[in-house]
């Protein structure tokens, strides 16, 4: 195949199961033999990654490559949105940032970006057998559809077949469906191949009748009910559930901050993995109680975040737990906030100069300036009681932070990289649980402090826990939609090795 086909996943709204369905796809399409990639040519996320080559993506993007099983690629995601406010983000084109702008001012300029965008997409045709590619939101947003490049817009730009997902979870589905079809134009209807109802649970025969008046109304087949999946598989920051877990039973409660701007928290996933650890997310003084340890994540609004944890109170509370020897972690911008001062001279992070305190707790200063930091970095421990834990993760930070205390870890060309003061850690590599080796000593640690024997804990490596994950998901998917119409739609014939398993 000289120049790949493609298949679109779009959704009646956010939150419909876009990203999942389109993982499941590609890591199904993987499993029958053919070269996949995702794509997704506009991604509103403060979850993101940083390639081999030091190039920004969105993380829903990285998830669906590796359940493609091909190593994350910028060009699978060429225009990232990362939200600064609630008005404006930081505009990432081809891995680097193009600027802060209003949300006003992106729309008046995004058409603009199209031969960026085809540019990838085109590059990637060339590589691959099969794209699948993810919309966002919903193709009936008809306040935005005249500038649409990523749903209906994108299809006829690259000439893709569509399928249509519909939340029943959230109720009316057959009102989603059917509205959405309804405020399409003629020509973009006929993109549709196929429905999917997503996130049912319950007796599929109770549904029939519905699925049929849905077919009459639409003139549209319904290629599968996918059930609600327990999967847990890195999702979009805004809409996860886990960042509503107020109270995880486990004999270690470890509470992780949820910052107005919270970023990268998919950092902490090997965390939640721990038999041992119990993982929850608070935003009041009451709700962080007395944790056995606290962590703060990573931002994409340092400043903004420090304020709010002052003028809520929680700055106040951590700062107590800390002087009274309960351990600290900040990640990134956490780490950040753990020092003494935080200096934005030309209002690249906050919007005008300003200098603040940070928590007191490291011996560290940080200056904002408009340069991001965009590395994969290799590391070793050296903060006791960790010291000896290799460390495989990424950077990605504007500011640059100096240090007059310890460092936590040393990079692989021997440069010092973030602080420990006490039982205060501060570091700015994401991904740092990913190894398993340090989520394996931290829970150690904290048992011991609790006296609790950690030997019964034996946690699985993440990339072996992902790939559970990924397969469970590619299964439930297989087993629930019609695979055949989904092969028919791009011009193609199931796998018959495939196919018969059905």
């Amino acid at each position: 195949m000289s120049k790949a086909t493609c298949i679109m996943v779009q959704g009646t709204m956010s939150g419909a199961g876009k990203s999942l369905l389109c993982a499941a796809l590609c890591r199904i399409f993987a499993q029958d033999g053919w070269r996949v990639a995702p794509f997704k040519s506009q991604n509103m996320a403060l979850n993101s990654f940083v390639t081999r080559d030091g190039l920004e993506m969105g993380r829903a993007q990285v998830v669906q490559a590796q359940a493609a099983g091909v190593e994350p690629d910028v060009r699978m995601n060429p225009i990232l949105l990362k939200p600064s406010s609630d008005i404006g983000s930081q505009v990432i084109v081809n891995g680097e940032v193009r600027g802060q702008m209003p949300a006003a001012e992106y729309f008046r300029r995004k058409k603009q970006l199209i031969p960026d965008i085809l540019a990838a997409y085109n590059s990637l045709a060339e590589d691959f057998d099969i794209i699948v590619i993810e919309g966002a939101g919903s193709p009936a947003e008809i306040n935005l559809k005249a500038d649409d490049i990523v749903n209906m817009g994108l299809a006829k730009l690259v000439d893709a077949p569509v399928l249509l997902v519909g939340d029943i979870d959230r109720g009316g589905v057959f009102a989603q469906l059917f509205g959405t079809v309804e405020l399409l134009e003629p020509d973009e209807r006929a993109r549709i191949k196929g429905l999917i109802i997503n996130k049912f649970r319950g007796d599929v025969g109770i549904l029939r009748p519905g699925l049929a008046m849905l077919e009459e109304k639409t003139h549209l087949p319904v290629f599968g009910v996918v059930p609600y999946l327990k999967v847990d598989i890195e999702d979009e920051d805004s809409l996860s559930d886990r960042l509503q877990v107020k109270n995880a039973v486990k004999p270690l409660d470890a509470a992780i901050v949820r910052l107005p701007h919270i970023s990268n928290f998919t950092d902490f996933m090997p965390l939640e993995q721990h038999p041992l650890l119990g993982v929850r997310y608070v935003q009041t003084t009451r709700e962080l109680g007395t944790p056995d340890c606290v962590i703060l994540p990573g931002t994409k609004n340092t400043v903004d975040d420090l304020l709010w944890l002052r003028q809520c109170g929680l700055e106040a509370a951590i700062s107590k737990l800390a002087r009274r020897g309960t351990p600290v972690l900040g990640v990134c911008g956490g780490y950040q906030m753990l020092g003494q001062t935080l200096a934005d001279p030309e209002g690249t992070e906050s919007g005008r100069p300003q200098t603040l305190r940070g928590f007191g707790l490291l011996p560290t200063q940080t200056t904002f300036t408009a340069e991001k930091r965009r590395t994969q970095s290799q590391a070793t421990v050296t903060a006791e009681p960790f010291a000896g834990a290799h460390l495989t993760g990424y950077e990605i930070h504007t500011g640059r932070t100096t240090v007059q205390g310890a460092p936590f870890c040393t990079l692989a060309d021997g440069t010092p990289e973030g602080c420990v003061q006490g039982q205060v850690f501060g570091t700015y590599l994401h991904g740092l649980f990913d190894s398993g080796e340090l989520t394996e000593q931290f829970a150690a640690y904290l048992c011991r402090r609790k006296g609790i024997d950690p030997a019964a804990a034996a946690p699985i490596s993440m990339q072996e826990y992902r790939t559970q994950q990924l397969d469970l998901l590619a299964d439930g998917v297989r087993h629930n939609l019609d695979l055949a119409a989904v092969y028919a739609a791009m011009g193609l014939a199931q796998p018959a090795e495939r196919g018969n398993d059905q």
